[in-house]
């Protein structure tokens, strides 16, 4: 009798074992067809987008949004069919993974298709009255944000002119879309939950970071590093509190919003004239130098392609060439926000961007073609792990090379800088140092907090008559600024940034911050590169590049801890998760002096975090005369208090 059991349990083994072999098998298959038939319809659909984000019109907007139909129909499709297999019986991991990619669709399982049009509609309309505001400075003037009002918020040194600037494209961006992006956030929550996998919109973003963790993961990370931002914030409201006047700043601690340089103030490298620490010391104008070296559009990007080639990555296809829209185009609205498109089929990657010739500018070329490279890494891979470890590494690599692209070292290698500070010039590497901490450390708030305010409004915590309250809570809170004018829920300040009405997650730039130092420091020591991390310039080193190919060429065929491992490996700075110690080893010797400096100044750091200056939050009620008239009461009231009180104090 044991003899018969044992026999049985023999044959079910063997018949087990071929029943799994079978399915390997089918899946197999199945997935080889479906990366066939996935990147032709992802081709198309990406042309469309194309065709309506380098041409804004009613036809373009219709064959957008009918292709993002297909899209869903065909990705709905594919994950029924890919949930007819049995994952218990697939051993291979590899299969599994992809597998699951196939049935994890977000929104595109929900089966109204109504709706999903009309979400695609939405999104395209708020995109629209972005691409085509033109913010008004005066009665008379009225203009875009690119180059016009761009160039206003960071050149202008004239408070009131900013602040025009500032509030003009609030108002003719965010505010117009104010009515659309409740009814947007409704049914993106309606069509992620239909499956009941997700409870709402955030949470499916992010799953994309495959760790339950993830949001007190960020949170650490940002408490790490908000020291080292209060110092930056503290130092630069003293400069700027010298130049525009003690009665601009509030005792809150606050710094008015429009002045840092940036039409939202993420970034404040425009305003480093007037807040570098040694002013007398010569820092060279690297917009000035390219202009001087006769500099043009596409010289810019056979500039940053040169980079990428010297660490043995990649040069554009002529497909790059010949189909990307690198300037804006005269006699069409466009979409000028910089992008990096993958059209699916291992061939056709095109960069979208209205560039001009400035430093600013030649960063971003960078950062874009940085995106182009980790397609072209990826591109043999199936069509499912063409994507970063997850979406912070992709942003992160478009980033790296910036860190070596901006030291002196390099930028007098290409011509573009004379003088390079030597190891015992304290003035010159400061300068620099503080030059990227307004580039770097400053964006560190901001890239936080705009997912905190979307994953609030995704759970329902923050509801649309609150929108604009809890935007200024947030930065008011985190950034230390605050309104350069009065703002109430009447305002749609989110939508001024385009991430908002184009629906792209913010929190991967973040991510990417921080992950750029680490991958930083481990290519600096893989390429043996001596001195301090912040002056290591891995252009030419084949070995710094052939490491990062490593990762790279992983796309997201595994979890992105293993993306980290691959790069980090054998280093000091080996891990599997992030962290912010390259980022604060970077920036040490400038977190000492303006320790220093704050402290020899009596400077006192941080901000108010519980009271926001001029954000007046009434309760208003659209088309409600009632609650308008006693706006205008209450707004009076508050006027004359303010003459009474001046009169008290002359």
């Amino acid at each position: 009798m044991a003899m018969w059991i044992h026999l049985m349990s023999v044959v079910l083994i063997l018949v087990s074992a071929s029943l799994s072999q079978t399915v390997l098998e089918e899946a197999k298959e199945y997935l080889d067809k479906y990366d066939k038939l996935a990147a032709d319809i992802y081709y198309h659909s990406s042309e469309a987008s194309w065709n309506y984000y380098t041409n804004i019109t009613d036809e373009t907007l219709k064959n957008m949004t009918d292709w993002s139909l297909k899209e869903s129909e065909f990705a709905n499709i594919e994950a029924k069919n890919a949930s007819g297999f049995n994952l218990s019986q697939i051993q291979d991991q590899n299969i599994t993974r992809l597998l699951k990619k196939v049935m994890d669709i977000g929104i595109s399982a929900f089966s109204d298709t109504a709706k999903l049009r009309k979400i695609s509609e939405i999104q395209a309309e708020m995109t629209s009255i972005y691409s085509t505001a033109e913010g008004c400075i005066n009665a008379t003037t009225c203009l875009p944000l690119e180059p016009d009002l761009t160039d206003i918020i960071t050149n202008s040194r004239d408070y009131d002119e900013l602040k025009a600037a500032w509030k003009g494209w609030r108002d003719a961006s965010g505010k117009k879309m104010k009515q659309l992006y409740p009814q947007f956030v409704e049914l993106l929550n309606e069509a992620i939950t239909f499956e009941k996998k997700y409870k709402d919109m955030g949470e499916y973003y992010r799953s994309w970071y495959e760790s339950e963790t993830f949001e007190n993961d960020v949170r650490h990370l940002f408490d790490e590093l908000a020291p080292l931002y209060e110092n930056l914030h503290a130092y630069v409201r003293r400069k700027l509190r010298t130049h525009y006047g003690e009665d601009k700043f509030p005792s809150t601690g606050h710094i008015p919003a429009h002045i840092l340089g940036n039409m939202w103030a993420q970034q404040w490298n425009g305003i480093y004239d007037l807040v570098a620490p040694y002013p007398n010391k010569q820092s060279a104008d690297i917009t000035e130098a390219m202009i001087a070296k006769n500099y043009n559009v596409t010289y810019m990007y056979q500039v940053a392609e040169d980079f990428f080639k010297s660490i043995g990555l990649y040069e554009m296809p002529p497909l790059f060439w010949e189909k990307s829209m690198l300037v804006k185009p005269n006699g069409r609205e466009v979409v000028c926000h910089a992008s990096a498109w993958d059209f699916s089929n291992g061939r056709d990657f095109r960069i979208k961007q209205c560039t001009s010739v400035t430093e600013d500018q030649l960063l971003t070329v960078h950062h874009e073609m940085g995106h182009i490279e980790y397609f072209l890494a990826y591109a043999d891979l199936p069509l499912l792990y063409r994507g970063g470890a997850n979406p912070g590494f992709h942003e992160g690599v478009a980033d790296i090379v910036t860190l070596s692209f901006q030291t002196p070292e390099h930028l007098n290698k290409i011509g573009l800088l004379d003088d390079v500070p030597g190891q015992n010039d304290t003035e010159g590497d400061i300068n620099f140092l503080f030059r990227m901490a307004l580039e770097k450390v400053a964006f560190l708030p901001f890239g936080y907090l705009i997912d905190q305010w979307r994953w609030s409004v995704f759970r329902g915590e923050t509801k649309p008559e609150r929108y604009n309250e809890k935007w200024w809570d947030l930065r008011c809170d985190f950034q230390g600024i605050y309104p350069p004018v009065e703002r109430t829920n009447d305002d749609f300040d989110p939508g001024a940034k385009y991430h908002i009405p184009g629906g792209v997650p913010y929190i991967r730039y973040f991510v990417s911050f921080v992950a750029q130092f680490q991958w930083h420091k481990a290519l600096c020591q893989v390429g043996n590169i001596p001195g301090p991390l912040h002056r290591c310039d891995i252009y030419n080193n084949i070995a710094a590049g052939a490491r990062l190919n490593e990762m790279l060429k992983m796309g997201a065929s595994r979890p992105w801890g293993e993306a980290m491992l691959k790069i980090t490996n054998a280093t000091d700075g080996e891990t599997t998760k992030l962290s912010a110690l390259p980022l604060l080893e970077y920036f040490d010797p400038l977190i000492k002096w303006l320790e220093k400096n704050n402290k020899e100044n009596n400077e006192i750091l941080g901000w108010d975090k519980k009271n926001c200056p001029n954000v007046l939050f009434l309760p208003v009620l659209s088309g409600s005369s009632i609650i308008k008239s006693m706006g205008f009461i209450i707004g009076a009231m508050l006027f004359l208090c303010s003459i009474v009180i001046n009169n008290v104090n002359n």
